[in-house]
């Protein structure tokens, strides 16, 4: 990244200002502006989330805010009620209390008189949620909004469930809120006050996964928030972006064909990073895109960012398996509207070991002949990496021929010509199954002339929720269903003399939670199908090759690695007693902000284990700790959230403590029980 230094403006930084909420409480805010605004106002730019402005997102935070800033935008980056300096407890994400928050902060914001009355939102992940949630609510302030990684629907495209199963993220994702969630604010900032808000949030936080697992059903917990319900409602101009190794993949084309607002997608290689720290790379100059966007919308220059194609996405090209991408080799590529018109759906029977040749349309189920079956072990699944890349550790799918031994395999001839698709694909089955709960999972690879298979795209599908997320029905063993399992969304080239392999597997564990029992699954493979969103190799990419600038930020804030991090990833198998386990260590270490004096420690540690072919031996724990030092405060929190099960339940067990120095001052237990609705 190059960092800039000479901007068009000169800024100045507010680093605690407090925003009052009609019920009492403040927020707090950390403000960029030029300091021309206080004469001439300017359009300000929201970011609304819960990591900790002061310290743990500070750095990232000094790289986009002051460019932002430095080209005439008030950039305001507020913690969410009870995180950060924020006083107040966060109860669960995307409450209605903090939507109503953030329209008060918008209203603020175009009152103050720095701001000219115009205001957008812009993030990552809960950012970009946030942003997208409260576009559907039309403040008068907020005239378009910037968004990554991010989902339009929060039950059946977020990392709670997929398809109707239940990810291991869900549980994940829990850990990391209750750590956040429960950390307190700086003395420095907040005065003495500081214990008495730390308290409150210790007493009035529960595990999130106890409400997450409380609604298994797309429900109306789950309808709120999920902009999918009323895509009318959004009405201001929409950038959103993401990137193929991330979880949330599948929404920008969403948002481009439902959408009726000016509207730009842009898709790379990347795992759940900003564009322009993108990883795997090519990183682009997305905050210079960024600058185009703001300035067309919130400041009405005609600038031309709304010409071109409405889609720009990165075709990635064949690469060995590797958990991990500095770079991912491929081209930019430019689709004019979505549905692409270039894009044609090819529908593939499957034939024994053989991807057929593409149909028009899906083949008419057979009436008999012997189905193939699969009951897999639960060792499938252990290569396939996290449901959402952070490309640290090193998280991405390995070689997937150890998961095919366990999996219903059908593969194409080796390739005469290059295939390149860019969507989603899908399978649709014609099967059945020996359990009344059960799922399916489908793994998309491209598979090199030597073996390697270099996983492109899955989807996992659970058989009780083939028809509806709303009302699952339980399977009648034995009988014929046909059920539609949709893939993520990618853009990828297959090379000629490569094959494309579709593999089934009933078990993914542990990105999936398994049913309660391991299921035989027969597919008749004459009347199932795989469909291809195949993109014409000759069609034009409608795009510069290089249509971004190097990405550039302003410099980072000082810090000082006072303790190195730690990164682990194993897979471990005892052939003795048959438990295996999957062990992630994500340890940033102990840095030290020196603008501030403070020293801020992270830890998650995630372990996922099994015992033989026992699907209710599975369990997952999550564990975090969170220390912050100066001078002598110095407080720490330690969280553990674990899940386990047997047929008819989940059972939770975490632990919350909380000390000052070396002595405890807080501590709970929860021991709770939640039954499984046919997952």
């Amino acid at each position: 990244m190059r960092y800039v230094t000479n901007l068009p403006y000169e800024t100045k930084e507010e680093e605690h200002v407090t925003i009052p909420m009609s019920d009492g409480v403040r927020l707090s805010a950390h403000i960029w502006r030029p300091t021309s605004s206080d004469q001439e106002p300017v359009p300000a730019v929201l970011e609304y989330i819960p990591y900790r402005k002061r310290d743990l997102t500070a750095v990232r935070d000094s790289i986009h805010h002051p460019y932002l800033a430095g080209h005439g935008y008030a950039c305001v980056r507020v913690d969410l009620r009870g995180t950060g300096d924020s006083e107040g407890v966060l109860r669960d994400e995307y409450l209605e209390q903090e939507q109503a928050d953030a329209e008060e902060v918008l209203a603020w914001l175009a009152e103050q008189p720095w701001c000219d009355g115009g205001t957008g939102m812009m993030g990552i992940s809960w950012g970009a949620f946030a942003a997208l949630q409260v576009a559907a609510r039309r403040p008068p302030s907020l005239k378009a909004i910037a968004i990554a990684s991010f989902t339009d629907d929060r039950h059946a495209d977020d990392m709670h469930y997929m398809g109707g199963a239940l990810l291991s993220d869900n549980l994940a994702e829990a850990g990391t809120m209750f750590a956040y969630g429960t950390c307190p604010p700086d003395p420095a900032v907040v005065g003495d006050r500081w214990r008495g808000m730390w308290h409150e949030r210790l007493e009035n936080t529960e595990p999130w996964v106890l409400e997450w697992l409380r609604h298994q059903r797309r429900d109306d917990y789950w309808r709120h928030a999920s902009v999918c319900e009323d895509y009318a409602s959004v009405r201001c101009p929409v950038l959103a972006s993401s990137g193929w190794a991330d979880g949330y993949s599948n929404a920008v084309t969403r948002l481009l064909g439902n959408l009726d607002v000016p509207r730009k997608g842009l898709i790379g290689p990347w795992s759940h990073k900003f564009p322009h720290l993108g990883e795997p790379g090519p990183a682009i100059g997305y905050l210079q895109e960024l600058v185009r966007w703001w300035d067309h919308w919130l400041k009405g220059v005609d600038n031309g960012v709304m010409d071109g194609p409405m889609l720009l996405a990165w075709m990635q090209d064949s690469v060995p398996p590797s958990t991990s991408y500095e770079e991912r080799p491929g081209r930019w590529v430019g689709e004019p509207d979505w549905p692409s018109p270039h894009i044609r759906p090819e529908t593939h029977p499957l034939t024994r070991h053989t991807i057929g040749p593409a149909q028009e349309a899906t083949a008419a189920p057979s009436e008999g002949g012997a189905a193939m079956t699969v009951r897999s072990p639960l060792s499938v699944g252990q290569f396939a990496g996290k449901w959402a890349s952070y490309n640290a550790p090193p998280d991405l799918p390995y070689d997937q021929r150890e998961e095919d031994g366990g999996s219903l395999v059908f593969d194409s001839e080796p390739l005469a010509e290059p295939v390149e698709i860019l969507g989603s694909p899908s399978v649709e089955l014609d099967l059945t199954v020996s359990e009344p709960v059960a799922l399916v999972a489908a793994r998309l690879s491209d598979v090199s002339p030597d073996g390697a298979a270099t996983r492109v795209s899955y989807g996992i599908l659970n058989l009780t929720r083939r028809d509806s997320t709303e009302s699952p029905e339980p399977l009648e063993p034995g009988r014929r269903y046909r059920a539609t399992i949709p893939l993520n969304g990618v853009a990828q080239s297959f090379p000629p003399g490569h094959r494309i392999r579709l593999s089934l597997s009933t078990s993914y564990w542990p990105l999936a939670w398994p049913a309660p029992k391991p299921a035989l699954l027969g597919v008749h493979e004459h009347s199932s199908t795989l469909t291809l969103p195949v993109r014409p190799v000759n069609e034009p990419d409608e795009v510069a090759s290089s249509p971004f600038g190097e990405p550039e930020g302003t410099p980072p804030l000082a810090m000082t690695q006072v303790t190195p991090p730690e990164e682990r990833w194993d897979v471990k198998r005892d052939l003795i007693d048959y438990r295996s386990e999957l062990d992630i260590v994500k340890d940033r270490g102990t840095v030290r902000f020196e603008d501030i004096g403070l020293e801020a420690g992270r830890r998650a540690h995630e372990r996922y284990t099994a015992v033989a072919d026992d699907f209710t031996s599975v369990g997952g724990e999550t564990t975090w700790t969170m220390r912050f030092h100066r001078d002598d405060w110095d407080v720490q929190v330690v969280t553990s959230t674990r899940l386990t099960c047997d047929e008819t339940d989940f059972f939770v067990d975490a632990t919350l403590d909380a000390y000052e120095g070396d002595r405890r001052v807080f501590s709970r237990t929860w021991n709770e029980t939640v039954p499984r609705d046919l997952l």
